[in-house]
């Protein structure tokens, strides 16, 4: 078989990817070109294959003339195939410096919002060439290879282990099937120029050192373990998917969805193993990360109350619970309320009206407060509750602070967080969606209602 032939047979039917083709010949794809001997190779095997494609080169301005060298090259590909060339510079090091970034890091982020960029609009701009259905990279074997072994030394679960995928979203990596030494081949036997990137020969890039001193040193103590990493790679995938199944058996056994909430029975986490890992399956997706794992198993057995934040989340553990739930903004908020109608908060809406006694029907819906009407003047004040806030619970001829009749209702700490009140010259008349106050209820005396309904989200 050809190495044509096998790069078309890789993208019909990649390893491990069950029949699922990585595209389609009528596709139009988008190939992002250095100009080294990679991508140039990637250009003319899907220019041998018949593909619809246009290039993608990022100039990032890092290697003075030779960038430009670079960039002057690869716009001379697009004449060579008759294809259009997108070009685009970057002020890397300014990037790097402003965002602390190592300049590595600094090129891939840029590298690929501009690839995203490309991808999600309807037209290219300037251009006639319309919005490509994929984006390929010239990725080969011997990145994959590296890609591993960092992830492995640098420390990683399972999904750093299946190395680079050949697929992801919209973004393809067709070459890695082939070994570099198969490329240079194929170059080599169809006359193609490329040009070199002196970068690639510096050891202080991590990727080089593996490239150029780490993997040579091993292959002199196992001259295969090329071929074994990347057999591992392929049977690591395999694990991978086992892995992902039954992780999300164990969620969907797990973790209850309420409202913008996920609830945990404590007890049934403490019954699963292994629960390190479980538990970071759980909290990852909200901002947490592996290290943060242990001290989540320790709120386990803590008191109510106890919590641990993300940047985005809040695990808080309450009673016989593990709750995660979005952080709310904690700065005070106040609404004020100058007239029956309607108004938006964080809530919800409320919706303000006054009833004539002999029209209205008393409601037990809590999210509804019927009061004496006689007894309401405006304005009143929504405002989240505070410490120290207290009312006359209806029934009741005593008064009672809001953070006991909150215990007596068993909020958690996130329901206490979202809890509003009204207020009218410092008295609350509501518990907003629980409970009015005693001293504004509805009596035998009462002409006309004002009725306040909350519509939640």
């Amino acid at each position: 078989m050809s190495f044509l032939e096998k790069f078309k047979a890789y993208i019909k039917q990649p390893a491990g990817s069950f029949g699922q083709n990585l595209f389609h010949p009528k596709d139009k794809l988008l190939l992002a070109v250095s100009g080294g001997v990679d991508s140039v190779v990637l250009c003319e095997l899907c220019k041998q294959a018949g593909y619809d494609f246009s290039i993608a080169h990022c100039n990032f301005q890092l290697r003075g003339e030779e960038s430009e060298r670079d960039e002057n090259f690869v716009r001379s590909l697009g004449g060579k195939y008759n294809v259009e060339v997108l070009v685009k510079k970057f002020e890397t090091e300014k990037y790097a410096t402003e965002n602390k970034l190592s300049i590595q890091v600094a090129a891939r982020e840029l590298r690929y919002s501009w690839f995203n960029e490309l991808l999600s609009r309807e037209h290219i701009p300037n251009s006639q060439f319309p919005i490509p259905n994929y984006l390929l990279t010239a990725h080969h074997a011997n990145d994959n290879i590296e890609t591993l072994l960092m992830n492995f030394f640098k420390g990683t679960g399972i999904n750093g282990l299946h190395g680079i995928l050949p697929k992801q979203g919209n973004i393809i990596r067709p070459l890695l099937f082939a070994k570099k030494e198969e490329l240079t081949g194929f170059a080599k036997s169809n006359h193609l120029n490329f040009v070199e990137d002196s970068s690639n020969t510096s050891d202080k890039y991590t990727r080089n050192y593996f490239r150029n001193q780490l993997i040579p040193d091993l292959q002199k103590v196992f001259p295969q373990v090329e071929d074994n990493l990347l057999n591992n790679i392929e049977r690591f995938r395999q694990i991978e998917m086992i892995y992902r199944h039954t992780v999300d058996i164990t969620k969907k056994k797990l973790l209850e969805q309420k409202g913008n909430e996920i609830h945990i029975p404590v007890l049934k986490l403490l019954k699963t193993k292994p629960l390190e890992t479980i538990m970071y399956e759980i909290i990852k997706g909200y901002g947490f990360t592996a290290h943060q794992a242990d001290e989540v198993i320790g709120l386990l057995k803590s008191e109510s109350g106890k919590y641990i934040s993300s940047a985005s989340h809040r695990i808080l553990k309450n009673r016989n619970w593990l709750i995660i739930a979005p952080n709310e903004n904690t700065e005070a908020e106040t609404i004020l309320i100058e007239k029956t109608g309607a108004l938006q908060f964080t809530e919800g809406k409320l919706e303000l009206k006054e009833i004539l006694n002999i029209q209205y029907s008393l409601s037990n819906n809590p999210l509804v407060a019927q009061l004496d009407a006689a007894e309401i003047k405006f304005p009143l004040l929504l405002r989240k509750w505070k410490q120290g806030d207290y009312f006359y619970p209806l029934g009741m001829t005593k008064k009672k602070k809001l953070s006991r009749f909150f215990i007596d209702q068993k909020l958690s700490m996130t329901q206490k967080e979202k809890t509003w009140v009204i207020e009218m010259d410092k008295k609350i008349i509501w518990v907003v969606g629980m409970r009015i106050d005693n001293r504004f209820k509805i009596t035998n005396n009462t002409k006309n209602t004002l009725q306040i309904s909350l519509l939640q989200k």
